[in-house]
């Protein structure tokens, strides 16, 4: 089985995230699909769920990972991340300079 993935997200539009790409890490350990994948941001991005130094996504804070089935996928973690920087809440976020990485 593959374990390590590399992920893109563009940017949702009317967003501050608008036509930005962003790059990602993706490992699945030996426990997926039961356990979550770890997650890391390779370009810099602001939001509450991503921690500021490395770029890792914290699986407590991103619902999708927090309840992690077995059914869902890595399609649908990059799909809720994309719908997490689009939120109210975090759509308006100051963010670091395009194509800063961490």
């Amino acid at each position: 089985m593959m374990s390590n993935w590399n992920g893109t997200i563009i940017g949702p539009g009317h967003t501050v995230h608008e036509n930005r790409i962003y790059s990602l890490k993706i490992t699945c350990g030996e426990n997926y699909p039961d356990a979550p994948p770890q997650v890391q941001f390779l370009s810099r991005v602001n939001l509450p769920f991503v921690n500021q130094t490395n770029g890792k996504v914290d699986p407590h804070n991103l619902p999708v990972l927090s309840s992690w089935s077995r059914n869902s996928s890595i399609e649908t973690v990059l799909v809720e991340i994309r719908k997490e920087m689009a939120s109210m809440n975090n759509r308006k976020l100051p963010q670091p300079p395009e194509g800063s990485m961490f």
